[in-house]
């Protein structure tokens, strides 16, 4: 009896974590593996790449887990500077050109895997795509900017967009020697943050040397008579310097694909899955990583949440089941950190305008405190911002932001909205205590403590 051929169209996380399980369970014999990569790169850290452009990381295959002869090495057939142009899910194949020599081809499948990512967002403006304009999503594109940067005279950047990838980048050009300006539409940076958490990540910003300027409403970028761009311009016709600029407005799921084929998207665009990540409607073709939707465990909807933690995971749920084993993915709480400088940032669940979207009604409790007894040297502010339903205190969601050891404390809070505790039962968490790492009262149960609290105030 021939192999089954399972085809994986994405070589990164979980593209090749779904090949790799699926190896994993079923030997050549049984499953023959053929995946295809646009890049020349697999299985790689994308959330790394500030870190590599700001310097901190040293050498970019630092940030590969496993190279493509890696993967081949443990029998993959992975099919590099390859791209998947058309899906016929009538006829099972795939169609792929060879991104070198142009070649063209038919792949049939028995199994279908579409791990086609995310890419940034680039909005439809004058010069946005000119000479000196930069997205960051893969490694090459942080290949591109990095040689950019070395060899670009001028020392003016412009990151356009305050998301997680703008913050980070921001400070990656100040530790490359680049005077910082980000542009930004909403009232304060970090827009995952409610605004009067992310006016402290405004504070460290401007602590740091860079520039940011709110509600900028970007029109277009000026170029130079070379075509390349020279300044970004906003709607009230002011225009910021340039000689790189970054676009950190966010991503968007790449379904052009999916969409073409007919299969299902949600509302952010990103491909409608069941729990073991199968395409809805569709036994044999799987999908994972950021160009899925995934169930919000607290607000009971779909969302767009590209991380490469989900992505692991969701490979991990795919190749079980496309090897013949059985596995779910029962979704998220939508955690997430980052930095600037010192400052370490968090979130998970839901921010004031989620919960209003959602129909909840809640309270919201804030608390300063520090990250470790407020006498023990080197004590830093921290502060949390706690959401928990009106009714029941039933936690909704919780932001952090201070000093070192402050954002991984959103575990403990990501932990209770899975579980569904109320306020009241994060009060009597058993969290480990030592002045070194600790007030007392740990800042977390301070601020579970405060919305008991408001929960009781409000009544019904």
């Amino acid at each position: 009896m021939a192999a089954e051929r399972l085809v994986v169209v994405g070589g990164d996380a979980a593209g090749m974590s779904a090949a790799s399980q699926a190896r994993r369970l079923k030997g050549p014999d049984e499953l023959e593996i053929v995946a295809f990569e646009r890049s020349r790169f697999t299985s790689y850290s994308a959330c790394g790449i500030p870190y590599w452009i700001g310097g901190l990381v040293r050498d970019r295959d630092a940030l590969v887990a496993r190279t493509p002869e890696e993967h081949r090495a443990r029998g993959i057939d992975l099919r590099t500077r390859t791209e998947v142009l058309e899906l016929d899910l009538a006829g099972q194949r795939v169609r792929a050109r060879d991104l070198d020599s142009g070649a063209e081809s038919w792949t049939g499948w028995d199994r279908l895997v579409l791990a086609t990512g995310a890419r940034p967002v680039r909005p439809r403006l004058p010069g946005i795509g000119a000479a000196g304009v930069y997205g960051v999503q893969t490694l090459e594109d942080g290949q591109r900017l990095l040689e950019a940067l070395e060899r670009t005279p001028g020392r003016r950047a412009v990151v356009v967009g305050a998301g997680y990838i703008g913050v980070e980048m921001a400070e990656a050009l100040v530790n490359r020697g680049y005077r910082v300006t980000v542009l930004h539409r909403g009232e304060q940076p970090m827009a995952t943050l409610d605004p009067d958490m992310g006016a402290l990540v405004h504070r460290a910003m401007n602590g740091m040397g860079i520039r940011t300027v709110a509600r900028a409403e970007v029109t277009g970028i000026r170029t130079d008579e070379d075509g390349r761009a020279r300044a970004v311009v906003t709607a009230d016709g002011t225009e910021y310097g340039a000689d790189v600029v970054v676009l950190g407005i966010g991503v968007e799921p790449r379904t052009g694909l999916a969409r073409a084929a007919g299969l299902p998207l949600g509302d952010s665009g990103g491909i409608l899955t069941d729990l073991s990540m199968r395409v809805r409607g569709h036994g044999n073709v799987w999908a994972g990583g950021d160009c899925v939707e995934v169930l919000d465990l607290v607000s009971g909807r779909t969302r767009h949440i590209p991380l490469g933690t989900h992505a692991n995971k969701h490979g991990q749920v795919i190749g079980s089941g496309a090897g013949g084993g059985y596995a779910t993915f029962p979704g998220v709480v939508g955690t997430a950190v980052s930095k600037v400088c010192s400052l370490e940032i968090a979130r998970t669940g839901l921010r004031e305008k989620d919960a209003s979207a959602a129909g909840l009604r809640f309270v919201t409790a804030t608390v300063r405190s520090t990250n470790t007894a407020g006498y023990y040297p080197g004590a830093q502010e921290m502060t949390v911002k706690m959401l928990a339903e009106r009714r029941t205190g039933r936690l909704l969601g919780v932001q952090i932001v201070g000093g070192a050891g402050s954002a991984k404390r959103v575990d403990v809070a990501a932990v209770a909205l899975t579980a569904g505790m109320t306020v009241e039962q994060v009060v009597s968490l058993d969290l480990g205590y030592a002045p070194p790492f600790s007030p007392v009262w740990d800042p977390v149960l301070v601020a579970a403590r405060k919305a008991v609290a408001a929960v009781r105030a409000a009544g019904m």
